[in-house]
């Protein structure tokens, strides 16, 4: 693995202020490199999923600062940060939020089509490289709600690769997945990194899936154990 960072979260806090003023983030401060598959785990109401959205920026309410690829993003306005995301950063939620009537094809196209760097030839081209990665292109032209839950999963992976991000950021990827499909995901994720020098981020409850990845971060009440 290279040695640089991607990532640099600094003393970041957060607070609630309903209905109590509430302390969920506490001055949480590491990196992470260029290629590293990591994990952030931890209890319910630890505060892992707010970390991610901190560090996804796309919460901006904290204290602290962040820099990914060494520019501050911290205090940057909502519109700059949404241009920044589109391009850097790539997200697998735990639901895969891909439009039904549209093709797998089209799902996967359209963050770059918003962003406009490259010609709709090129990006298609492209889109099937990542399906056929993931073992889809034979899937390429169906409505995304004919395919299984896995194969849907599957594909938010394709969408989340489409721009190179810099860091692809996962909020419970393989929640609803059995376990077959769960380990297909991660050996995606792995593959991905080891072979791709692709950056994940995601946010766990399967400590089997945390176990397996290059490093795990557990936070506790807030603050990193």
């Amino acid at each position: 693995m290279e040695n640089n960072i991607v990532l640099t979260a600094s003393h970041i806090s957060k607070y609630f202020q309903q209905p109590d003023p509430f302390q969920v983030l506490k001055d949480i401060s590491f990196e992470v490199h260029t290629g590293e598959f990591l994990c952030l785990t931890g209890k319910s109401g630890s505060g892992k999923s707010t970390l991610l959205y901190v560090l996804s920026t796309m919460d901006t309410d904290y204290r602290g600062e962040l820099s990914l690829k060494g520019e501050k993003l911290t205090g940057r306005s909502i519109n700059q940060l949404a241009a920044f995301r589109n391009e850097h950063i790539g997200f697998v939620f735990q639901f895969h939020y891909l439009l039904p009537e549209f093709s797998v094809l089209d799902n996967i196209m359209l963050p770059a089509l918003k962003l406009k760097k490259k010609s709709r030839p090129e990006i298609e081209d492209k889109a099937y490289q990542h399906l056929q990665l993931l073992g889809m292109e034979d899937q390429a032209l169906k409505p995304a709600s004919r395919l299984s839950g896995g194969q849907q999963q599957r594909v938010a992976i394709a969408r989340a690769l489409i721009n190179d991000p810099s860091i692809i950021m996962g909020d419970e990827p393989t929640g609803n997945l059995d376990s077959k499909n769960t380990s297909i995901v991660f050996d995606i994720f792995k593959q991905l990194s080891a072979d791709n020098g692709q950056t994940i981020i995601t946010v766990t409850h399967d400590e089997d899936f945390a176990r397996r990845s290059d490093r795990v971060i557990e936070l506790n009440d807030g603050q990193l154990l």
